[in-house]
């Protein structure tokens, strides 16, 4: 019994036990000796876990739109949590064991009773709620979103009492001390620390911090970064905050979760079939029991063959191993006979070499290339909203030329027309530039009501995106055309066909979508994998395209007579 794909969230008690929520939808329990026990289902992607206080119970939150209590260590469906209209990232019980508190992109807070009763709803958040704390006495909620805000909430009035503004910079995860004391992490790379009205920043890292966790009994704050680190900190009160110890995260850890298991170790999330420990005093890991898994993330047709890409940053050729990249991996890109990828550790590849092109402080989300003063180019999108322009040099090395701020948070994907590059941000908000000055055209701050996950080019002078609002948005020169999607869940990717006459959209639920860009009208959908999809690339030939799904296959799309998806690897 191992995860298949990506572990999002994890959880740890004194009993021994440990818990991990995965991209596969299963949630596993794990005894002291690190082997499984047993396991529940989501019908989605499982985002985070946490266990009561003593132990007996587990509450696990998913893009399901629901969260659920399972009893430990049988792993039995106790209540299942519903109410929210979009992903649910956290649930949290409270410290007398008698409520959940759970957290959503749709912008709202649930209290619910362990039997499942919903006891209240707290509206206000002005973006994605990414987490949610109680406080120590049980009576109030803490919660941080993308809106920028951290807010207290009364429980039992279901009433918001205070709101703190963390400069605007979205605010994905915090934790709270028994004192009373809130910490906070953001987009930033800075920690916040909350003291009734006083508000006092550590500039802790160098990209946003991810999560946070207090550990009461060692008085030990932890920071886990996309710049690849994890801090432990000591806090003795008055605002300050002392580093402690430090540690550079191996490639298989992803820094998304992280939970104390005894004052000497902390257990992290990976990207693997397993978690993985840390010893902080000695600065050991131990990632032994980590396999890897075969969630597909890209997928590109060259005359060549079929290339994937994907968690284990495995490079295959039609389904055969051609090399690897050591390390999770979002993209893939056809440039100048180089073979661009990269990922989570912030380093950009050429998958057919090897070589390391440059190391970047944040992940790399995407790529795009394009033709400028008749030499090609490649832009690459970056966490912390870069686009990082690479080129090859006289002597046919490839290096970064210029970096374009383009966004102020994640590029989520790239396109180009031949003129313009286009780009789409996690905060929403889409960004023209021009290819030969890189200089700013146009940006539009709400764009889409929700993330902004993928773009394309249809022809010169028109772009297509998509995001998690389940809306398809075309960029004319005239404006901007609107149009309702048949998906029903978080749309992830696209593409448009070779000839530009039709697009594809796929969703985490693993339904595609083709839109006829001529009659402007859905032509029909089919669902090609419940593991959901993770990219989408036009065939060479035809009006066909090809799928990547979280489940490790590729599925090729044939939109005539009707849409129709066949796995091909």
């Amino acid at each position: 019994m191992r995860h298949d794909a990506p572990i999002s969230g994890i959880a740890a008690h004194p009993s021994g036990y440990v818990a991990t929520a995965g991209y596969d939808n299963r949630v596993i329990l794990w005894n002291a000796s690190g082997a499984p026990v047993a396991r529940g289902w989501h019908d989605h992607l499982a985002n985070q876990c946490m266990f009561n206080h003593d132990g007996t119970l587990l509450a696990s939150a998913s893009s399901d739109y629901s969260a659920r209590i399972w009893s430990v260590p049988s792993m039995r469906l106790v209540a299942l949590l519903q109410g929210h209209q979009d992903d649910v990232e956290m649930a949290a019980f409270s410290p007398d064991g008698t409520m959940v508190a759970t957290c959503s992109r749709d912008r709202t807070v649930r209290v619910h009773g362990i039997d499942g009763r919903e006891l209240a709803l707290l509206e206000g958040h002005a973006a994605d709620v990414i987490s949610v704390v109680w406080s120590p006495d049980g009576r109030e909620l803490i919660s941080s979103s993308d809106d920028g805000t951290v807010r207290r909430w009364d429980v039992a009035g279901a009433r918001q009492v205070a709101q703190i503004d963390t400069g605007g910079i979205e605010t994905d995860t915090l934790c709270v001390a028994r004192s009373g004391t809130i910490f906070a992490g953001d987009d930033e790379g800075r920690l916040s620390i909350l003291t009734g009205d006083d508000v006092h920043r550590v500039q802790a890292h160098r990209a946003g911090v991810k999560r946070v966790v207090w550990d009461e009994s060692s008085r030990q704050l932890l920071s886990l970064s996309y710049d690849r680190t994890v801090r432990l900190w000591r806090y003795t009160g008055g605002g300050t905050l002392e580093p402690h110890a430090e540690g550079q995260l191996p490639s298989e850890i992803w820094p998304r979760s992280a939970a104390f298991r005894s004052d000497e170790t902390v257990v992290f999330a990976t990207f693997g079939s397993s978690f993985a420990t840390w010893t902080p005093a000695s600065n050991r890991w131990d990632v032994s029991n980590v396999g890897p898994t075969g969630g597909v993330n890209a997928v590109l047709e060259l005359p060549d063959g079929l290339h994937t890409i994907g968690d284990a940053g495995l490079w295959r050729l039609d389904g055969t191993a051609a090399g690897s990249m050591g390390s999770l991996c979002n993209f893939l890109a056809d440039f100048d006979g180089s073979l661009l990828t990269g990922g989570q550790m912030g380093a950009l590849f050429d998958a057919r070499s090897g070589k390391v092109i440059v190391r970047h402080r944040s992940p790399l989300n995407c790529a795009a290339t394009f033709m400028r003063q008749g030499q090609p180019h490649a832009v690459i999108g970056t966490y912390t909203g870069e686009g990082l322009v690479v080129a090859r040099s006289d002597d046919g090395n490839m290096s970064v030329v210029a970096s374009i701020p383009m966004h102020a948070n994640a590029i989520k994907d790239l396109a180009c027309d031949g003129q313009t590059i286009f780009s789409v941000c996690a905060d929403a908000s889409v960004a023209w530039h021009d290819v030969e000055t890189f200089e700013p055209l146009k940006h539009i701050a709400h764009a889409h009501d929700r993330i902004a996950n993928g773009c394309c080019a249809i022809e010169e002078g028109i772009f297509a995106s998509v995001g998690r609002d389940l809306t398809l948005r075309l960029w004319t020169p005239h404006g901007m055309e609107h149009y309702e999607t048949p998906h029903r869940h978080s749309i992830k990717c696209m593409a448009a066909s070779a000839g530009g006459t039709t697009l594809a959209t796929g969703g985490y639920d693993g339904t595609i979508a083709v839109f006829d860009t001529s009659t402007r009208s859905w032509v029909g959908t089919c669902r090609a994998s419940s593991g959901g999809l993770s990219s989408l690339t036009p065939v060479l030939d035809g009006e066909g395209y090809l799928a990547g799904g979280y489940d490790g296959h590729v599925y090729r799309i044939t939109v005539a007579p009707v849409v129709r998806a066949e796995r091909v690897l």
